[in-house]
């Protein structure tokens, strides 16, 4: 069985072994668009919200959008440590700018842009199902070479739904009111470093398919702040772009953290440029003893995601309490 860790043994090898998710601090998805590979934590309910506002200008169209909009999200670990429940959602509102002769029209549109329910499935923690390293007494240069296993990550898949109540301006044409969004997640921490990958398939049941990734980088910088950097691909014949973000976060206490992000892309089919800011709440009713232990020497994912060696979350309680 050892041998089998692929297609359902993988999935059932996943299922025993990862088993303790939950921290003692809030793990928020924000500020980015990554999803990390571990779960909120059992009977835990986190809410995760922001406005953003940025411009769109279109060159071919000769069309300038100033956008305002609000995003939200409800998670939810349900029944078991690896698994979560959750919602993500936006409101928009668009005003396009068109000129006409010596005049300039202008559209405003606003609506619901995107709401997907959906669920998040951890299949294998590296930090449960590999053994570490055994120190080497007799070879201090083997016992300093890179472990390869450290590059083995966590994987998680998520599966949703995309759903929109009436007519929507954001939607297009023929495009149904319920669309399948699914990913692969992936996850390595190294520290107080984070490396998070996600791999899209989304609408593809529709006419317009889109495929993508987002790639997450997150830095713990002290205890309660961190920093990240985020590149996201979408393909599709509707619309396609790649994006660059950056930003960081900061911990108030155990259950509340603030964000703030900005964003730019590489094209002028639209040239597009956001700022954001953001809050997340944690309401803790976890009530199992087994959990991820909080320490200095790292960060949970800034994506949101609890980590064994993170420190992103409060000073180490065997220290003094400051936050040098």
């Amino acid at each position: 069985m050892h041998h089998l860790k692929v297609g359902i043994a993988f999935v059932f090898l996943g299922i025993f072994s990862a088993n303790a998710q939950y921290t003692e601090t809030i793990n928020s998805n924000r500020p980015g668009e990554s999803q990390g590979a571990y779960a909120v934590g059992k009977n835990v309910l986190q809410l995760e919200a922001g406005g953003y506002f940025g411009n769109n200008n279109h060159s071919l169209f000769n069309s300038d959008t100033d956008i305002l909009g609000a995003s939200y999200g409800f998670r939810f670990g349900f029944l078991t440590e690896i698994l979560e429940l959750n919602f993500f959602g936006s409101f928009e509102d668009q005003v396009t700018s068109i000129p006409v002769g010596n005049g300039v029209d202008e559209f405003k549109t606003t609506n619901f842009k995107t709401n997907t329910i959906g669920a998040k499935f951890l299949l294998f923690d590296p930090n449960v199902s590999i053994k570490d390293r055994e120190v080497n007494l007799y070879s201090w240069k083997a016992n300093q070479r890179m472990d390869l296993r450290s590059l083995i990550p966590a994987v998680a898949v998520y599966g949703g739904a995309n759903f929109s109540w009436w007519e929507n301006p954001y939607m297009f044409e023929g495009e149904s009111s319920i669309s399948p969004k699914a990913a692969i997640i992936t996850q390595n921490n190294w520290g107080r470093w984070v490396l998070v990958m996600n791999f899209i398939a989304d609408k593809f049941t529709e006419e317009f398919p889109s495929y993508g990734g987002v790639f997450t980088l997150t830095h713990a910088v002290t205890p309660k702040f961190a920093v990240f950097g985020e590149f996201q691909t979408y393909i599709s014949d509707l619309y396609a772009d790649e994006l660059l973000r950056g930003g960081a976060a900061y911990l108030l206490g155990k259950d509340f953290q603030l964000d703030i992000s900005g964003l730019v892309n590489f094209k002028d089919t639209p040239s597009r440029w956001q700022v954001a800011a953001g809050v997340s709440y944690r309401f803790d009713f976890h009530e199992d003893d087994e959990y991820i232990k909080d320490t200095y020497e790292g960060k949970r994912n800034q994506r949101g995601e609890e980590l064994e060696e993170t420190g992103f979350y409060k000073d180490d309680e065997e220290g003094d309490g400051s936050d040098e």
